[in-house]
Parts: C-alpha cells; structure tokens; sequence
C-alpha cells in the first residue's frame, strides 16, 4: 500500500482503483482460457521451461526430470501412509512441505549415483575371495585311547 487511508474518500478511491486491477486481471484470465488452443497453450506454458522470446528465465512446474516429479508425489503420500499414519494434520502438512523441499534434491542422476555405489559395493562383496585354508597343515594328533 502506498499511501495510508485516512478518511472515507482514501478508502473509496482505494476501493475503486482495486476493482481496476481486478477487471483487468478478470479479462487477462478470460483471454487465457476462450478457446481450447488458449487452454492447450497455457498448459504447455507450464510444462515448458527455459528461455522464452523475452530473454528471461522463466520458472515452470516441470524444472525437474520423471523422477523429481515422482518424488514430489510419492515421497509425501509414502511417508504420510506409513511413518506418519496417526499423526496430525499438522505432522502431516510438515512432512509434505519437508518432503517437496527434499524432492528438488532427487533427480535421475542422483538416483544413479547412488545405484552405482550400491552396485559396486555388492559387487565388491561377492567377488571378495575368502582366504585359502586348505594349504595349511594341522598337527597330526593321535585318537584317543579307550579302555
């Protein structure tokens, strides 16, 4: 707000110029969704990241790979259905916030990286040859006598 109401005819003209903006987003809103290629095109807008024709940068929905955007889902619900089943509404609004932070972490190529360390760990272990006992002599010790 840029100036402070202070009487009846601040508010007015503050009242008036928010309808203003209002009709004007109303028909900017309108225009976005007329047609079903205005609907298509703003739904490939969202999908659609990158540079666009302005030079800028702008931020979409879809910035992560299948697997973040998975996360974003999964991770929320599987918590929430499991750990967190008797917990609050609270707990619950907590762990998907939490959660769709920790999703812009998950991606394809995390994912991979942690496979391949898995991967090569077991790997590792399977292929560990265990010492070879068979060459060692054991002294010769004689059966016990029995009477």
């Amino acid at each position: 707000m840029d100036f402070q109401i202070k009487n009846i005819n601040d508010l007015q003209e503050e009242i008036s110029r928010i309808r203003v903006i209002e009709d004007r987003q109303a028909t900017a809103l309108a225009a976005r969704f007329s047609s079903p290629s205005a609907i298509f095109s703003s739904f490939i807008s969202l999908i659609n990241s990158g540079v666009k024709d302005d030079g800028e940068k702008h931020p979409s929905i879809f910035n992560q790979d299948f697997l973040g955007l998975l996360s974003r889902i999964v991770l929320p619900v599987t918590l929430n259905k499991t750990l967190f089943k008797k917990s609050n509404f609270l707990v619950k609004t907590l762990v998907g916030l939490v959660s769709q932070k920790a999703s812009n972490y998950i991606s394809g190529d995390a994912v991979h990286g942690i496979w391949d360390k898995v991967k090569s760990a077991v790997h590792e272990v399977l292929t560990k040859k265990k010492p070879d006992t068979s060459n060692k002599t054991t002294p010769r010790i004689p059966p016990p006598v029995v009477m």
